[in-house]
């Protein structure tokens, strides 16, 4: 079926390697392409598709234009890209519709200090029970801990499925399906599977694990506040994150706004932020979230038993934030200065904080078994172009 949807075909949309697979097995010619898009640019060049689109270069050779579409191009990127470029580059035309610094001025973004894993998973649990909240993307670090922390979820009775790039593309397809059609409310992603997710209706973005580079944080942020809506991108961190959080504001230029739950204080002190506020002092304030001062204290379980999760009722529909004036400040309150630095710059080691646990209690949830796994491993450098082309940067929001 889909080598006979290529007869007479003026345009073919295409993942390199699909696309040499046919043109080897003599299924496609591509002497006569004019034009070659490469969409979600940074992401094909950093996950290793290099040798894949400097081939899919030379079969194109006589192509009239390159044109390169991303919502960020970090200078790395930027040098590999050139590659593909008529000249080495030296005639490439960039077009830069926003920096990274002026978007997402709708979305409201937020830095919750954890101590420990314990800490941060009741933190997300507490916002995750918030009534303003339609549909939510969390975003995991790892693989191992996107299955671990939606397995989790459902276990408290949360509608929630995992995203990664080890499920097959079926089983994927099926739960951003069920994601659109409002039959899930939380989606634990990782970065590559969340990629060009466009639903409205997403009110929250969860930062549970940090990215691995600054500029995948705008990706992430940029999964809500969609068509004019406004958003809430919530960030927990740990004390060694804080190298990477410094690194999001100095790629952004935005510094976070530390906040902290009363009763869910952290008991470790915390660095300043750009924005000149770090984490609470040991001890915290006010009521204590399970006996004695700050987090922490003989709860009896690590979970909101008693309370149940919330019900989710499926797509509402609608602006979650109309008429609801500052809706987000009621929710935490600004974490007080902290005058000093911790010594030492720890170690950021990226891993996943829950191990797999077995199949998922509440299956029914879940449209399909998992898939197999999968990765891409990096290739190679690309060779030249020898066209006049560019590359544009775009907003990460667009539809």
């Amino acid at each position: 079926l889909q080598i006979a949807k290529l007869q007479n075909a003026n345009l073919v949309v295409a993942t390199p390697g699909r696309l040499l697979d046919l043109q080897r097995s003599m299924q496609i010619k591509l002497d006569k392409v004019k034009f070659l898009v490469v969409d979600e640019a940074d992401r094909m060049l950093d996950l290793g598709f290099s040798d894949d689109l400097a081939d899919i270069n030379q079969l194109t050779i006589q192509r009239q234009q390159t044109m390169m579409f991303s919502a960020t191009f970090a200078p790395r990127i930027q040098q590999l890209a050139m590659r593909v470029m008529h000249d080495g580059g030296s005639s490439v035309q960039k077009i830069q519709i926003d920096s990274p610094q002026e978007k997402h001025n709708n979305i409201k973004q937020v830095l919750f200090w954890s101590d420990n894993a314990q800490h941060k998973r009741k933190l997300l649990d507490h916002w995750l029970r918030d009534a303003s909240i339609n549909q939510a993307i969390v975003f995991a670090s790892t693989q191992i801990e996107c299955d671990g922390l939606a397995a989790d979820l459902q276990q408290d009775g949360f509608d929630a499925v995992a995203l990664h790039g080890a499920l097959s593309q079926g089983l994927r397809n099926r739960r951003l399906m069920a994601l659109r059609n409002g039959q899930v409310q939380i989606l634990v992603a990782t970065d590559v599977a969340a990629r060009g997710i466009d639903v409205p209706t997403i009110t929250h973005v969860f930062n549970f694990g940090l990215p691995m580079k600054a500029e995948d944080y705008t990706h992430r942020i940029g999964r809500t506040g969609r068509a004019g809506r406004d958003g809430l991108a919530i960030t927990f961190a740990e004390i060694r994150d804080r190298r990477k959080i410094m690194d999001i504001e100095a790629y952004s230029r935005q510094p976070f706004k530390a906040e902290v739950i009363p009763g869910m204080e952290p008991k470790l002190n915390f660095p300043e932020t750009r924005s000149g506020r770090g984490g609470n002092e040991r001890g915290g304030r006010g009521r204590s979230f399970g006996g004695g001062g700050g987090f922490g204290g003989n709860r009896g379980g690590d979970r909101f038993e008693s309370r149940g999760a919330p019900r989710f009722e499926g797509n509402r529909g609608g602006d979650r934030f109309e008429g609801r004036g500052d809706r987000f400040e009621k929710r935490g309150t600004p974490a007080p200065r902290f005058e000093g630095r911790p010594e030492g710059r720890g170690d950021f080691r990226h891993e996943g904080r829950f191990e797999p646990r077995g199949d998922f209690r509440g299956e029914q949830r879940s449209f399909a078994p998992r898939g197999g796994e999968g990765r891409f491993e990096p290739r190679g450098d690309q060779r030249p172009d020898n066209r006049g082309d560019r590359f544009d940067s775009r907003d990460s929001r667009a539809p």
